[in-house]
C-alpha cells in the first residue's frame, strides 16, 4: 500500500471579495494548491468572476 506523506502543499479555497460584500446570490470559488513552507500567509489571486464578469481579487478561505 502506498504511504501517504505530510507534504508542504496543501488545497485551498479562494473565495471572492467583492461578491461577498455586493450581498449577490451564490459565490465564486476556487480551489488550488499553495505550499505551506513557501507562504504560510493567506493567499490573495486576481481570478475571474463568472457572475460579476470581471476580474476580481480572492483570499484564502480557512
Amino acid at each position: 500500500m502506498a504511504k501517504k506523506s505530510k507534504g508542504n502543499r496543501i488545497q485551498v479555497i479562494l473565495e471572492c471579495t467583492e461578491h461577498k460584500a455586493t450581498g449577490m446570490s451564490g459565490t465564486s470559488r476556487y480551489v488550488t494548491q499553495k505550499n505551506r513552507k513557501n507562504t504560510p500567509d493567506r493567499l490573495e489571486l486576481k481570478k475571474y468572476n463568472p457572475i460579476l464578469k470581471k476580474y476580481t481579487i480572492h483570499k484564502e478561505i480557512k
